[in-house]
């Protein structure tokens, strides 16, 4: 297929990379200029604009990372809503339902067809090609781009109702935003009673309290105190509250939502935005005045 790539950032660019290995003929912008001769060395070609893509393509993909960055590239001046070739609009980001079915309205005054796909499983399910990817919009237009999505990861098709995927997306890292926060904890009382967490993340993983923090995140970024997973706190922070503003328009009451919410913000108001979302043990472990990881025993008190 000719495809469009906006948004060569570390989920982006991987993704982007593995298209053209499957062979497909991308055209691609950021406003990187280094992730773009990245792959145009690789074989793509550069394009000076999103409209500029969508004046080239049929089918164009995004990859971005904030709600405003979707709207603007996909219905803002010089956006994908200006091509003359372009049929469908496919967003890989994840922006909540409710900015999906905006940008689903605004593009189909000019019969772009959008198709809501966002993704889960971090860099490295972006460059082995196996993250989940939650596809919503009309049929016809799914089975045409099911191939090139089939490259990225595992497909599943949500549904046919604009912003469908989102939920599911959003449903998703609810839980893993949970788990992390939720080990964290657990890990930490352990340590404070003078638990080794090494041994603890082993008995975890081996019962029925393992999940997908206890199994990669505490053993590659957390015991090593290394946090370096590779997704910011940032990102998990705007999805934990795309989750709980859905679930309130919904009318539901969501008290562990609610809970996980507030642990989120106190990571990103002492962490910050830009650092590694693992790092969401160091509120808890201040509070505790323990650490955990980093070294033979695993733990010892805060100094």
């Amino acid at each position: 297929m000719e495809i469009g790539f906006i948004g060569l950032g570390k989920m982006g660019f991987p993704m982007a990379r593995r298209l053209i290995e499957a062979g497909h003929k991308l055209t691609v912008f950021d406003t990187s200029k280094d992730a773009r001769d990245r792959l145009v060395a690789l074989g793509a070609a550069a394009a000076s604009s999103p409209k500029d893509i969508a004046d080239r393509v049929e089918t164009v993909m995004a990859s971005l990372p904030s709600l405003q960055a979707s709207l603007e590239v996909a219905t803002g001046p010089g956006g994908v809503i200006e091509g003359t070739r372009v049929r469908r609009f496919i967003d890989l980001s994840t922006v909540g339902s409710r900015m999906a079915v905006k940008i689903n309205d605004l593009l189909a005054i000019k019969n772009i067809v959008q198709i809501d796909s966002p993704v889960s499983g971090g860099v490295s399910g972006a460059e082995k090609g196996t993250l989940a990817v939650m596809v919503s919009g009309p049929r016809a237009d799914f089975e045409l781009v099911k191939s090139a999505l089939d490259v990225i990861g595992k497909v599943f098709f949500i549904g046919t109702k604009p912003g469908s995927g989102q939920t599911m997306k959003l449903a998703n890292n609810f839980l893993s935003a949970t788990a992390m926060v939720a080990t964290s904890e657990a890990v930490v009382m352990g340590v404070k009673s003078g638990l080794d967490p090494a041994v603890m993340i082993d008995v975890i993983n081996a019962g029925s309290g393992l999940n997908t923090a206890s199994r990669d995140k505490f053993p590659r970024s957390v015991l090593p105190r290394s946090f370096d997973f590779g997704f910011a706190t940032g990102l998990m922070v705007k999805d934990v509250r795309l989750a709980v503003e859905e679930m309130r328009a919904l009318g539901l009451s969501m008290e562990v939502a609610e809970a996980v919410g507030r642990l989120w913000e106190v990571v990103i108001r002492d962490e910050g935005p830009e650092s590694d979302f693992t790092a969401a043990i160091k509120p808890i472990e201040k509070a505790a005045g323990v650490i955990v990881g980093g070294g033979k025993g695993g733990s010892h008190a805060a100094k």
